[in-house]
């Protein structure tokens, strides 16, 4: 949930496009007041500098970037941030997509050419403790059942931060010797996160979980002439 009245002075574009980065960051700070903004063009080098102080106000994510597929990033930006709020920019403004990104947790919406009124509309809705949906959006029906790929999405949105990425490595083909020589773990603690990361998603396997991952990806949310 967004706390309400939240301060909004500092920023994280997570964008590997430097000009876009650029013309955003003026945006922001035109139309939003914020007086802080950084840069990352990968999603580890977003969570490398989470890690440091001072801590950012809100987040602005693409969702393809270089070293993600589909959601992860975001799901695994969640499972860091906490309560910070993740807005998400892209040209993937689908239906299905901007569903799937509430529903792994974004605090809002905003197709990647919106006008400045639009920023300005959804940072206004976050500083106020409100999600914001792009205009023509239509959600679900709330009693509507959950789809196979929106299932997915809400487990993997379970996820800690460290079984994200362990899942991540998963999806990789790597094996739990080589999880807890790139993690610098053990290979026991390895065996244990990969056992509550099943438990988590429902799975038996990891091939189970891969595919699972599968299902949250791009390419799930995509028409199929696409």
């Amino acid at each position: 949930m967004i706390e309400p009245s939240r301060p909004l002075q500092s920023a994280l574009i997570v964008d590997d496009h430097p000009l876009f980065c650029d013309a955003l960051s003026m945006t922001l700070k035109a139309v939003a007041g914020l007086t802080h903004i950084e840069s990352a063009d990968r999603l580890e080098t977003a969570l490398a500098r989470l890690d440091l102080q001072p801590a950012f106000d809100v987040v602005v994510l693409d969702l393809n970037l270089p070293d993600v597929n589909g959601l992860d990033g975001l799901i695994r930006l969640k499972a860091s941030l906490g309560a910070v709020p993740v807005v998400v920019v892209s040209s993937l403004a689908d239906n299905r997509v901007i569903g799937a990104a509430l529903k792994a947790g974004a605090a809002g919406f905003v197709p990647k050419h919106s006008r400045r009124e639009v920023f300005r509309a959804a940072f206004d809705a976050i500083r106020e403790g409100r999600s914001y949906l792009p205009e023509g959006f239509t959600p679900h029906s709330p009693g509507a059942p959950a789809s196979q790929r929106e299932e997915a999405i809400a487990r993997l949105a379970l996820l800690t931060r460290q079984q994200a990425k362990i899942l991540q490595l998963i999806c990789e083909g790597r094996l739990n010797k080589q999880i807890a020589y790139d993690l610098t773990i053990a290979e026991t603690t390895v065996k244990a996160h990969v056992t509550a990361i099943m438990r988590k998603l429902g799975v038996q396997s990891r091939t189970q979980a891969v595919l699972m991952v599968q299902e949250a990806s791009f390419a799930s949310l995509m028409p199929e002439n696409s």
